[in-house]
Parts: structure tokens; sequence; C-alpha cells
């Protein structure tokens, strides 16, 4: 309850302090490059659902939907904005709403692509499913996109065992550090 709690009062602050961000990031990809200001991802959320998670769009309309790290050349499909905004997470914003919508807390394991079945059914088995995913969690600060799905899943496992308002806190300040060194970002 206090963590429903939090990620609301967070995500109405941030939306609140980050609002011209938000719309110049809105203005800067609807300028740049033809398509929607959102790209809706299809996710795995708590107990397996399935959820949109929203994000600014940082590939060209038409890209498939895999994962950027299984993509041949992934920079070919980026908008001109599409790299910096990835660089420096302003893609991710959106999901605050997702977090308002409650599909997502502030933090919690990062939510599986609907095809990743891979690390939905490691996930799945190691009871992490039971936990409502992440704009941030356990292993975005300690790799991010250079982990290894099993070692991921033995993060997220490992916060499933220890997680607390304390941790959360922990995870939050940690991810804000590392976002504005740009640390284990695949571009």
């Amino acid at each position: 309850m206090m963590k429903r709690f939090f990620d609301l009062l967070a995500a109405c602050a941030g939306l609140l302090v980050l609002a011209p961000v938000f719309l110049l990031c809105m203005i800067t990809v609807r300028l740049t490059s033809p398509g929607p200001i959102f790209y809706a991802s299809d996710r795995i959320g708590i107990h397996n659902s399935h959820f949109m998670m929203l994000k600014f769009r940082t590939m060209r309309v038409n890209t498939p939907q895999v994962a950027t790290h299984l993509m041949t050349d992934p920079a070919t499909y980026l908008t001109p904005v599409g790299a910096f905004f990835r660089k420096t997470s302003l893609d991710e914003l959106p999901q605050l709403i997702n977090v308002l919508k409650g599909e997502m807390s502030l933090v919690g394991p990062r939510p599986a692509l609907f095809n990743q079945d891979d690390l939905i059914e490691l996930r799945t088995a190691k009871g992490v499913h039971v936990l409502k995913p992440g704009v941030t969690g356990w292993a975005q600060i300690n790799g991010r996109d250079e982990l290894p799905i099993p070692l991921k899943v033995d993060y997220d496992a490992y916060y499933l065992k220890h997680r607390s308002f304390l941790l959360d806190l922990k995870i939050i300040l940690l991810t804000i550090l590392k976002t504005v060194r740009s640390d284990g970002v695949h571009h």
C-alpha cells in the first residue's frame, strides 16, 4: 500500500516538475520524424499479464518489434533524436503515465517484451512474475542492457527477496546517477 502511494506521489510530482521537458520532447519527436509521438510497446506486467508501455518514439515507424540488442543494425532505425533520447533516457518519461495507471511501479523488474519468452519463463520459474514491473530496477543499476538474461533474472529475484522502501530509494537514487552518466545504455 505504501509502495503504491509513493508511486502515485512520485509520478505526479515527476510529471509536474518535468512537464516542460515532457512538452519539449513531444514537440521534438513531432518535428523530427513522421509518425506518432508515443510508442506503445506490448509488455509483460504483473502475473504475466499484458499491457502497453509508453515511450517517446525513438525509432522509425515500421521498426521490427524485437529487443534492440537483437537487431542487426539498430542505428538505421533511429529517428534523428532517437539516440539522444535513449542515451539520456528521456524516451522513458511517458512510463510515469503507466505508473499512474497502476500498470508499473517506479521500481521493479523492467517489463519484458511480449516475445521475450526466455526472460518471461525464467522470471516465472523464480517467482519474479508476481512483481509489478518498474521504470527502473535492481538489474538496471547493476548493468542495464549489458546483462545476460539469466543474470538479469538473478538480480530481479534478489529484488523480490529483499524489496523494501529503503532499497527502492537506493535504486531510484542510483538510477538518477547512472542516467546522468549514461552507464550501460545501448544506443
